[in-house]
């Protein structure tokens, strides 16, 4: 049976952007970047909202980024080559290969496809993510502490839901960031 991740880049203060939806305080250096590579390796498939998709819609055609140190090349591979689905009401078509729309969110569905996947489950954007904490799906969330205090945004993690959590792992980088890894029990 696959786990379903929730990772994010989060501020110091909770936050995955600020009150003008920028998160240019979250971009990783080298060090953190290959250690989240290490992670998305065994994720097969990605959950999306449709703004955590189009942003990371980015790297289907990473060849074209100025930046081509190889860590990010490393990245763009493992993403390019897992399957993504997008939950959007609105998004008419996607811009990626191995990418498909679901309307909503279908607790059920995530079921069935943590039972009979192979490969771990990462589920990215706040929303959708609070949407599956909410709905007891969540097995892991992995976050990353930015050493940096935002003031307001985008929360990373659902407020008026209650989750018991288990330390499994810490770490912390020469930047500053923690990396912490939770069970959901």
């Amino acid at each position: 049976m696959a786990k379903l991740i929730y990772s994010a880049i989060t501020s110091l203060d909770g936050y995955v952007a600020n009150r003008d939806g920028k998160f240019d305080w979250a971009a990783p250096d080298d060090e953190v970047h290959a250690f989240v590579n290490d992670l998305e390796r065994p994720v097969g498939t990605y959950l999306y909202g449709r703004r955590m998709y189009e942003t990371m819609a980015g790297w289907e055609h990473a060849e074209t980024f100025a930046d081509q140190r190889p860590v990010m090349q490393d990245f763009a591979k493992l993403w390019k080559a897992a399957d993504k689905i997008v939950y959007s009401h609105t998004l008419e078509k996607v811009s990626s290969a191995r990418t498909r729309i679901e309307r909503e969110l279908d607790a059920e569905a995530v079921r069935r496809m943590k039972a009979s996947a192979q490969q771990d489950i990462s589920i990215g954007g706040a929303e959708l993510a609070g949407q599956a904490i909410r709905a007891g799906l969540v097995d892991e969330c992995r976050l990353f502490l930015t050493p940096v205090i935002v003031g307001g945004g985008k929360r990373s993690l659902p407020d008026h839901v209650r989750v018991k959590l288990e330390l499994l792992e810490e770490r912390r980088f020469e930047n500053g960031v923690v990396y912490l890894r939770y069970s959901v029990t």
